[in-house]
């Protein structure tokens, strides 16, 4: 595991829509484009292997990246047949931009810092006022609606902070919801984020199960 001390002040940065990268997690990604091939071939050959994931910025004005990301340390790698990349980045933690560095590379390199994310350095979060069932209903309900499948059985007995990531990175939500969703402080924070846009997706009014 990554110490603060270990964490550098410079990473390059993959900025990919929608994709979500949380602490603790884990993010498959299919690399093809000749810029991130290269950006891949360099982070390898680094001690500490981390990218920078970063949602575009879909704002008004000049800043083509949100300012707060999230680091994954890569962890496995293959190489397919015509030259492509499938790898796992393990979240380590989130970081906020400090400037953008221009030119030597053909993808984005960030000095970034890591002040204000300690506890993503840290151990498995729980969010004791979780309300499990209450959530799993209103949750059956979004994933009919979006004609999504899973395991019910492996949600049930999933850990608190595996549960909410898990499920906060694979929702299709759009970028901006997203970026909400990794700039929550604390599990309690991204669960309340989480539902809340689960109850906007299924258009939910005063006849709406209100879930806490």
């Amino acid at each position: 595991m990554l110490k603060a001390a270990d964490l550098p002040e410079t990473i390059p940065v993959f900025p990919l829509p929608g994709a979500l990268l949380l602490p603790r997690a884990r993010l498959p990604l299919h690399i093809f484009e000749p810029r991130y091939l290269a950006m891949l071939d360099d982070t390898m050959k680094t001690q500490h292997r981390l990218i920078g994931m970063v949602q575009p910025h879909e704002g008004p004005g000049d800043r083509r990246l949100h300012s707060i990301g999230c680091a994954g340390r890569l962890t496995a790698f293959s190489e397919t047949e015509d030259g492509r990349y499938m790898i796992t980045l393990a979240g380590v933690s989130r970081f906020r931009i400090r400037r953008e560095i221009e030119g030597f590379t053909p993808y984005i390199r960030c000095d970034v810092s890591w002040q204000g994310f300690e506890r993503d350095l840290g151990g498995t979060e729980d969010d004791p006022s979780f309300g499990r069932d209450r959530f799993l209903r209103l949750l059956s309900r979004y994933f009919e609606s979006e004609d999504l499948k899973t395991d019910w059985e492996s949600l049930r007995e999933a850990e608190d902070e595996l549960l909410i990531n898990s499920l906060s990175m694979l929702c299709p939500f759009p970028p901006e919801d997203k970026q909400a969703l990794l700039e929550a402080p604390t599990l309690e924070t991204r669960r309340e984020t989480l539902v809340t846009l689960i109850e906007f997706a299924l258009r939910g009014g005063a006849g709406e199960e209100r879930v806490q």
